[in-house]
């Protein structure tokens, strides 16, 4: 299914160059120091690979809404969707966006110093300077009217937004944007869907927040649902001034 990602179009790393990696459902926005093109395709496949052979031998893990068991030896993109899972309850597919993202990340840090990569709404960012990432939130009036300023220069930093107005991911709420910031992209990706259920209407904001708190790994995070705004941790919000980019 194809689906149209204008919030791309507000992606400006200038000094970067863009690209877009696509295999099958995989549709990956890249932004580094040169065209690397080739090598992430070749990640992709590989990281495809193993998760859709491990689907061959394991037919629920792709369908599973519950928390994966551990099942002896797996490839690190397994093994990251797992852990993930597990820490915030939820399947492991919900982490299969942010896997991917991080483990091509970390792979692309090896021919760039700087990598930015997105995976419907997850990003793997590791920059020489702070940036700030715009929140987009579907129809709700605080869609990208606010940002989150991350600061990668040390490690990347993992931002996940999850939606249950926006996209196609399966999502139990009604959130219009739940953005969570971690080390790990695979559990930043689970975090904000397992947060992201709990949000059934605005006044469940606040619940939902304190649920997210408490996920081990979650270093801060930011809940839209329509005209009401949660946030916590290290989100350090900066206001885009009615910007669209």
């Amino acid at each position: 299914m194809h689906v149209q990602r204008t919030y791309r179009d507000q992606m400006n790393q200038a000094h970067l160059v863009s690209f877009r990696t696509a295999v099958q459902e995989t549709d990956l926005l890249i932004q580094a120091e040169h065209d690397l093109s080739e090598v992430s395709r070749d990640m992709v496949l590989r990281y495809r690979g193993h998760i859709e052979s491990y689907i061959a031998r394991y037919r629920e893990f792709a369908s599973t809404l519950a928390p994966w068991p551990e099942t002896g030896p797996v490839p690190a993109v397994i093994r990251e969707m797992v852990s993930a899972g597990r820490a915030a309850g939820v399947g492991p597919m919900a982490a299969v966006a942010g896997a991917v993202a991080q483990q091509v990340g970390h792979g692309l840090c090896q021919h760039s110093r700087e990598v930015v990569v997105e995976n419907g709404g997850d990003l793997f960012v590791k920059l020489e300077k702070p940036a700030t990432i715009g929140i987009f939130a579907g129809d709700s009036p605080l869609s990208m009217q606010l940002g989150v300023k991350i600061d990668s220069r040390k490690r990347s930093v993992a931002v996940c937004t999850s939606s249950g107005t926006v996209g196609h991911s399966l999502s139990l709420g009604v959130a219009d944007a739940v953005t969570v910031i971690a080390d790990s992209c695979s559990l930043a990706d689970a975090a904000a869907t397992a947060i992201g259920n709990r949000v059934t209407s605005p006044e469940a904001v606040q619940p939902a927040i304190e649920f997210g708190r408490r996920i081990e790994g979650v270093k801060g995070l930011l809940v839209i649902c329509n005209e009401t705004l949660g946030a916590w941790g290290a989100a350090d919000l900066v206001r885009l001034g009615g910007k669209k980019g």
